[in-house]
């Protein structure tokens, strides 16, 4: 007999169930009735565990977005050097491809963003955190003398997510010649202008 899923299962799967329904409906038009087909269950079931659709809809941005900042910091506290962790940090900052779900997600949020202020600010939270990051990594290698910045680092960092979010959706559109290792190329070769480093390692 297949054991009965607790509370907080139950939720993790309705959030995985709504970032499936948003990719696939479009976040204006996911309805209730999406999320619960999704899930396997009826609308009820869903009302239950989220009794705002809002609220789920929020979670799941939450969840797509927790790859591009907790993920990445969590691999970037196992490196020391302040080049490897930029150039793990870029490569990690795109989409794996253009069906790349988490990727989708976000591309629906900044859609709807201008409309939606929690959208608005789920992203700008996620802009500065991510900026943040890559300063971090900027300032301890220039602190190191590894890195001989061409500009201040916030500057630096600002336009490193630029161009991640800029070429992430170069992805997610197919283009024709630029997938995920044509983009990193591209975003490390103003690393590299950047931080007068040639960035092997």
């Amino acid at each position: 007999m297949a054991q009965r899923k607790n509370r907080t299962d139950r939720r993790l799967d309705l959030i995985e169930a709504a970032r499936r329904a948003i990719i696939r409906h479009g976040i204006d038009g996911v309805q209730l009735s999406h999320v619960a087909e999704e899930a396997g269950l009826t609308s009820g079931a869903v009302l239950y565990h989220y009794p705002d659709l809002s609220e789920l809809l929020v979670e799941a941005h939450h969840a797509g977005m927790e790859r591009f900042y907790e993920q990445r910091l969590r691999r970037l506290a196992m490196v020391t050097d302040p080049v490897a962790k930029l150039v793990m940090t870029v490569r990690s900052g795109l989409p794996t491809g253009p069906l790349d779900p988490d990727v989708r997600l976000l591309n629906e949020l900044g859609g709807a963003a201008g409309r939606n202020r929690m959208y608005g600010v789920l992203l700008t939270s996620l802009y500065d955190r991510q900026v943040s990051m890559y300063q971090s990594i900027l300032d301890t290698g220039s602190a190191l003398g590894v890195f001989r910045l061409t500009a201040g680092s916030l500057t630096i960092a600002r336009n490193l997510v630029a161009l991640e979010d800029a070429y992430g959706y170069r992805i997610t559109a197919r283009h024709p010649i630029i997938g995920p290792d044509e983009a990193a190329e591209l975003i490390l070769s103003y690393a590299r202008s950047a931080t007068g480093n040639d960035l092997h390692h």
